[in-house]
């Protein structure tokens, strides 16, 4: 895939010099916050900029005061693990008068502070865009009043707005994700997984009422990513009659050997007359018609709490840093700008007409034009509505396509949390497409064996909440056993193989592709997912078990640095999994602020771990009490974890100790994260629409048989920047590094100077992504709508 040509950007070009920073929480709180106010802090003192805090949103910009105080590099650290806002949020009416904002203007022009980073909600972004219209007049009056130099008008004749958006709902318009809305959705799914544990030895019914008063991303994506029966949202009002429907699915599902049932709940959920549908409404609604014992609970705030996720804190850092890249290339007729995320990708969009379209969304609501509302949230709440409805609502037999194709799922490689909630996913869409679905044990050590049996509807009920492989996976290639897997093929008339693993994965295609030559049973679609904690595969910027493991590794990480909390200055260095490819140790280290990050891609010597412990060094003497290393396994057959760990501990002598940890496999256990179960779920029901489509177009009437040998009929579906892409696996050969198992091309490197600006290091940094301002109205790419963002 071509690269764009990078813009970079160096310490000493990068100037702020003349700019001063304010940055403010507003409206609720949102996980997530904290680590995109000390981006912001630490990437404006990177480049000269004094910074400032504002204590208390709107109300502490209006009174002034102690509210206003200048931030310093070390005030933001050990923030990044704290959920809500350590700088507080408050909701202000008097700023929403024309007094109020005067006297916000007046405390801003005394400090000099022209430009304003403001996290919260569409309210919190609307007002600040008023502000910025007004602000010429407000100054104006200031200097009749006499309370400013008339000077000043010129001097700060301009307010310059960039805004991120903080909402567990996810109710904004433009963005893909809000900063905090991922780690509600861990909050919510870590009581579904509990909820769910007792209602099954109870045979219990439970309703679950999540936020989302206006919005029911939060209830939709739970409810995909724990496969609960029915779901209740504002934006997709049930049928009349759905009362009758619901209680037939429960029953019916209780009637298949089903323990228990959970139904979602939108706080904002609506009939089509606008009445609202409560989860004291539904629990007696299950009583009365089926009488299964039902149990009500209503999360609440603890959606809001909690710590961050890695995703958000990733998401947070990597928004304060374009936040103030945007704010150091505005000028006067520059539009207030919104940070968003559009796949995998940072973009700039208009404030004012974000905030438009989520109004938009709220009037078609009103007006009961619901479809209209569903599309106006976007491609990818549209998508994971549709693939909801697709597996949680099984059509009747005599509704189905006959299509008479057998399609076979299996794992390949080491086992990835979220791989279960693919084959679950891959099993129901070819259900529903009308094909037989074959699951195949233990990859193809169990094809060649015969290890292959049909799988129904109800086999795969409960599987998206599981970690590693129900199917069984190992690492065997298909190559020496061809003849034998072509037979067991041949005996089980497979039409389309789908494969869901890691770098194995891959190569496992490209053997069965060869051996189309010698095979014919091999000319047939097939299709690989890729899944794999490492992140290794080419051809996607991301694996389905990827976000599991950095969770992981970001939790620990968190209690590792709390475990000295109170004692001496003290290094901990950390090793992960990996293999060749450093993405769990950078973006790990992202996400959990490590100083330095050792990977096989960016070599590194003896001067620079000299560089680095004399850094970290400097630091311990004059700030933080706590420093953490993170070294990929493979990173360098010499400087082991053992040598880094012996050199810092010599050469930080008098300064700090150290203490060493290897994470191990931790990292590839446990319950797959919110965004692997959808992640893995969207890209399995793309997938396989797409091998029901190559069956059609490559079924020879003549022959009754499907036959396809071309390049791509063998394709590997991954995440490319703002798409998901198909793209054939012999293409793939020039973008990959056999040797060491990773792409020759990653984008996750570009995150590495990210890192180190955080940690204080003078770098370089590649905007090359940056600076374009967009359009909401602009045009996505085709397959935008299963975008990374969930």
């Amino acid at each position: 895939m071509a690269q764009p040509e990078s813009k970079k950007i160096f310490f000493e070009n990068l100037s702020g010099a003349d700019k001063a920073i304010a940055v403010l929480t507003s409206g609720g709180d949102a996980q997530g916050m904290n680590a995109a106010v000390r981006a912001v802090v630490r990437m404006g003192l990177y480049v000269g900029a004094k910074v400032y805090f504002i204590h208390e949103g709107y109300q502490g910009m209006v009174d002034g005061g102690e509210n206003i105080i200048e931030a310093t590099w070390e005030s933001v650290s050990s923030m990044l693990q704290v959920g809500g806002t350590v700088i507080g949020s408050a909701r202000c009416q008097e700023f929403r008068s024309h007094e109020g904002r005067l006297k916000a203007a007046h405390n801003l022009v005394q400090r000099g502070i022209t430009n304003l980073c403001v996290i919260g909600g569409d309210g919190s972004l609307t007002g600040a865009n008023l502000f910025r219209e007004e602000w010429s007049g407000l100054l104006g009056e200031l200097v009749e009043q006499g309370l400013i130099e008339a000077d000043a008008v010129q001097k700060y004749s301009a307010l310059h707005i960039v805004g991120m958006v903080g909402s567990i709902d996810n109710d904004f318009c433009g963005t893909d994700m809000t900063i905090g809305t991922d780690s509600a959705l861990h909050r919510i799914i870590e009581v579904v997984d509990a909820i769910m544990t007792t209602a099954q030895s109870h045979q219990r019914t439970f309703v679950l009422e999540v936020m989302g008063r206006h919005c029911g991303y939060l209830a939709l994506v739970s409810a995909l990513a724990c496969g609960a029966d029915w779901v209740l949202i504002p934006e997709m009002p049930p049928e009349d009659g759905w009362e009758e429907k619901m209680c037939q699915k429960l029953s019916a599902n209780r009637a298949g050997m089903k323990r228990l049932n959970i139904i979602i709940v939108a706080e904002g959920a609506i009939d089509h007359n606008n009445k609202a549908i409560t989860t004291e409404y539904v629990k007696d609604l299950v009583v009365r018609c089926l009488g299964f014992d039902t149990r009500v609970t209503i999360l609440g705030h603890v959606q809001r709490g909690g710590t961050p996720s890695a995703f958000d804190r990733i998401l947070a850092s990597r928004m304060g840093v374009e936040a103030v890249l945007a704010l150091l290339e505005t000028t006067a007729n520059t539009p207030a700008c919104v940070v968003s995320l559009c796949g995998n990708q940072s973009v700039r969009l208009p404030l004012m007409e974000c905030v438009q379209m989520t109004q938009e969304v709220q009037k078609a609501m009103d007006q009961k034009r619901f479809e209209e509302a569903v599309k106006l949230r976007g491609r990818s709440f549209e998508n994971n509505l549709r693939t909801y409805k697709l597996l949680a609502h099984r059509k009747p037999e005599s509704e189905l396509p006959t299509s008479n194709f057998n399609v076979a799922v299996l794992n390949v490689g080491a086992p990835a949390a979220g791989m279960n909630a693919a084959v679950r996913s891959a099993v129901r869409v070819g259900i529903s497409e009308g094909h037989k679905m074959f699951a195949v044990s233990d990859g193809f050590e169990g094809f060649y064996k015969g290890q292959i049996k049909e799988i129904k509807w109800a086999d795969v009920g409960g599987w998206t909440g599981q970690g590693g492989s129900l199917l069984g996976t190992k690492r065997t290639l298909p190559a020496k056993h061809v003849d034998k897997i072509a037979e067991q093929m041949r005996k089980h008339n497979i039409n389309a193989l789908l494969v869901i693993g890691g770098f194995e994965a891959l190569e496992c295609l490209l053997q069965l592709y060869e051996a189309r030559a010698t095979f014919e049973e091999f000319c047939i679609p097939m299709c690989m997912l890729p899944a794999t904690i490492s992140n290794n595969v080419p051809g996607t910027d991301l694996s389905i078990g990827a976000d599991t493991a950095l969770n992981a590794i970001v939790e620990t990480c968190d209690r590792i640095k709390q475990s000295a909390s109170g004692t001496k200055r003290r290094v901990f260095i950390i090793e992960t999994m990996g293999g060749y490819c450093g993405y769990l140790a950078t973006v790990g280290g992202l996400a959990a602020g490590a100083d330095a990050a050792y990977i096989y891609e960016e070599p590194f010597d003896i001067r620079d771990l000299q560089a680095n412990v004399e850094h970290l060094t400097e630091k311990m003497k004059t700030s933080i009490q706590r420093g953490l290393v993170l070294r990929n396994e493979n990173s360098n057959e010499n400087y082991t974890t053992d040598f880094i760990y012996q050199l810092y501990t010599e050469e930080g002598k008098g300064v700090f100790d150290c203490r060493k940890n290897v994470l191990g496999h931790m990292q590839q256990g446990g319950a797959p994260s919110p965004f692997d179960r959808n992640f893995g779920t969207k890209i399995s029901a793309r997938a396989m629409q797409w091998l029901s489509q190559r069956l059609v177009e490559t079924f020879r009437r003549d022959e009754g048989r499907v036959f396809a040998n071309s390049e791509d009929s063998c394709c590997l579906l991954g995440m490319r920047a703002r798409a998901l892409v198909f793209q054939p696996v012999v293409q793939l050969k020039e973008e990959t590094d056999f040797i060491h198992r990773i792409p020759k091309e990653q984008w996750w490197l570009k995150l590495r100077p990210l890192m180190k600006i955080l940690a204080k290091y003078k770098t370089s940094y590649d905007v090359s992504d940056s600076g374009q301002m967009e359009h909401v109205i602009h045009t996505r790419p085709k397959e935008s709508d299963a975008s990374v963002a969930m």
